[in-house]
């Protein structure tokens, strides 16, 4: 190296050299930049390249460089304090190991960009990174770092990237990195952050990049965030985000990319989102999002992927997405939609996996949907529709009255068939099935085994060890009212017996799962056959499920030593088996009744906010003290979409 005494720049990157770096590199003393990235050196970083006073830039990452742990941290960084004008630092993937010492406070002020990436290092970051005034780049990402983001990084004005995902950091993200007026990028997905967004994002101008997924943050999305009009991606997925999307969303104009994908969002997707026009990517999959798919988001022509899958959106696919011809990836699966599946543009590309798991989606064959019912003509509508204003009442008169008729023979023999409920129908001992039966049976509680999704928690279809098909509810403990539920579900629904009552197989409960098992009821629900196009109920079989929910209610306000109100009788808790014998299911907002008043109730409403239409019946059953069934109000219920 003596030889070279006067070389200022080395560039050896990607020569598949190896060896020790010689510590006789000190020698030549004018070098300002040594980049050595891509090879296979291995051993300790030398000491002496502190005696390199001149270095500006020094590139040693993807090598299998280690370093001296001294009391000082490592040894080499604090020799790098010699280095007055050192801009560079790049020491990514190397097994450094050890912490990130104390000592970075020694490096030059004028140190700009610091990268240790995947460098296997652990314990918290030091206070004293704030030192490192001139950083404009700060890189530690995929390390095993912990403990809190230091507040001290707030004092890098000059920063412009800070990546600290890949960690295990906790706490809560700080405001201080609000003061980052010039932060271009900021990535703290993958940590264990918690606690809620920071209302201060929106004084953060100048970003363009935020990647916060895989945390723990909860709470709303701040209306202020909104307001970060030149953002081009945002991505807050795996998270706790509850809320609404507001009509705000419509303020990021140059929005490239939104992933807010598995939190808890609710309400409908805002019409504004279709003013996104140079949106790519849309994932709001694995949420409770509710409503139709706007029509608006037919605006989007820079649209490539759009993932709307497993919430609870209704409705039809609008026919606006046929001019989205780039996009190349759509899935709609396991929502509640219905109608026709449109057919043109890039409609044309997607297979029945974009469509699985709805309501009454109807289609091309090979979509894995029934056929479209052919449309009625205008015309021949208002006809059929006139006609029925006149015939339709005088019809439901007529089943009403054969209704009350059957009704009132099955009431004179009451007693004597809740009597023989009980004689004839012992309850069965309850199974035990573990934790791990269940996760097998459900295929590890796969999406491609989800029934339906609820306030409280998701049902999955689940196959016992015996080859028992079940229906395995299993409860969200991150609400809080879910405990409730479960409790009083597992409690109601264990000690009553009808042919009319989903049964309980079991419960299964742990400190962090809960889950109830039940009989599988193939055909559905009742909301399924009363609003969807391809599926049809005819006057018998309405009469008999009529008649069934009667029976059902007869027995939990009379047949029991404690009568029970179910608080929330609607078309989708009411499920039918093979034979299309109705059951009464889902009694998480049950009340059970003493002589005085309710003795025990959940204290939320599972449908705050909507009743399907021409539902009565779940007035007469919320308010009413235990009685007899009003068959009349049952009848009008079950012929109203006849």
């Amino acid at each position: 190296m003596s030889s070279a005494s006067n070389l200022e720049q080395l560039y050896l990157s990607e020569n598949n050299l190896s060896g020790n770096i010689p510590d006789s590199i000190s020698n030549v003393s004018k070098l300002r930049v040594l980049d050595l990235d891509r090879n296979s050196f291995y051993g300790l970083i030398p000491n002496t390249l502190g005696n390199l006073r001149f270095l500006e830039i020094l590139n040693l990452p993807s090598n299998d460089l280690t370093t001296k742990i001294s009391t000082h941290g490592w040894s080499f960084l604090y020799s790098l304090a010699n280095c007055r004008y050192l801009r560079i630092l790049d020491l990514s993937f190397n097994p450094l190991n050890g912490i990130l010492p104390t000592s970075i406070s020694n490096l030059s002020t004028s140190l700009q960009k610091l990268l240790v990436v995947d460098c296997k290092i652990r314990g918290s970051i030091p206070m004293e990174i704030g030192s490192l005034s001139n950083a404009i780049l700060l890189d530690l990402s995929s390390n095993k770092l912990t403990g809190p983001i230091p507040t001290t990084i707030g004092r890098l004005k000059n920063l412009q990237l800070l990546n600290l995902s890949g960690n295990k950091l906790q706490g809560s993200i700080p405001h201080d990195l609000c003061g980052l007026e010039g932060l271009y990028e900021l990535s703290l997905g993958a940590n264990e952050l918690d606690g809620p967004l920071p209302t201060c994002l929106c004084d953060l101008t100048s970003l363009r990049h935020l990647y916060l997924f895989s945390n723990k943050l909860y709470s709303q999305i701040p209306l202020t965030f909104w307001s970060l009009k030149d953002i081009l991606e945002v991505d807050f997925s795996s998270n706790n985000l509850s809320g609404s999307l507001p009509l705000d969303i419509g303020n990021l104009k140059v929005l490239i990319s939104l992933n807010l994908s598995r939190n808890l969002l609710s309400s409908d997707i805002p019409s504004t989102i279709g003013s996104l026009y140079d949106l790519q990517v849309l994932n709001l999959s694995r949420n409770r999002l509710q409503g139709p798919i706007p029509k608006s988001l037919g605006h989007l022509i820079s649209l490539k992927s759009l993932d709307l899958s497993n919430n609870n959106l209704s409705g039809v696919i609008p026919k606006s997405l046929e001019k989205l011809y780039d996009l190349n990836y759509f899935n709609v699966s396991f929502n509640r939609l219905e109608g026709e599946i449109p057919s043109g543009g890039p409609f044309l590309n997607f297979t029945a996996k974009s469509f699985m798991k709805n309501y009454a989606l109807c289609g091309s064959p090979r979509l894995q949907v029934s056929p479209c019912k052919n449309k009625i003509h205008p015309k021949l509508k208002k006809t059929a529709l006139h006609a029925l204003r006149y015939v339709l009442p005088t019809f439901a008169s007529i089943i009403i009255v054969v209704a009350v008729i059957i009704v009132y023979k099955k009431g004179q023999r009451g007693n004597m068939n809740l009597a023989m409920v009980n004689d004839l129908i012992p309850l069965k001992k309850r199974r035990r099935i573990s934790y791990n039966q269940l996760l097998q049976g459900t295929g590890g509680f796969s999406g491609n085994n989800l029934l339906g999704s609820g306030s409280f928690g998701s049902v999955y279809k689940g196959i016992l060890s015996d080859g028992t098909e079940v229906a395995i509810k299993v409860f969200n403990l991150q609400i809080d009212e879910a405990f409730k539920s479960f409790d009083i579900e597992c409690e109601v629904m264990s000690n009553i017996l009808h042919r009319n009552l989903v049964k309980v197989i079991t419960c299964c409960s742990t400190i962090d799962f809960k889950a109830i098992v039940l009989e599988f009821m193939p055909n559905g629900s009742l909301e399924k056959w009363l609003y969807s196009y391809n599926y049809v109920l005819d006057i018998l079989q309405r009469i008999n499920i009529m008649i069934d929910v009667a029976s059902a209610l007869e027995y939990l306000h009379l047949g029991h030593p404690i009568p029970i109100i179910h608080c929330d009788l609607k078309p989708s808790n009411v499920l039918l088996d093979e034979d299309m014998v109705a059951h009464v299911g889902d009694f998480g907002i049950a009340k059970l009744l003493g002589e005085g008043d309710s003795i025990k109730q959940t204290m939320t409403l599972a449908t705050v906010g909507y009743m399907a239409p021409g539902d009565f019946f779940i007035f007469f059953n919320f308010f009413s003290i235990p009685r007899r069934v009003d068959i009349s109000i049952l009848s009008f219920y079950c012929m109203r979409s006849f």
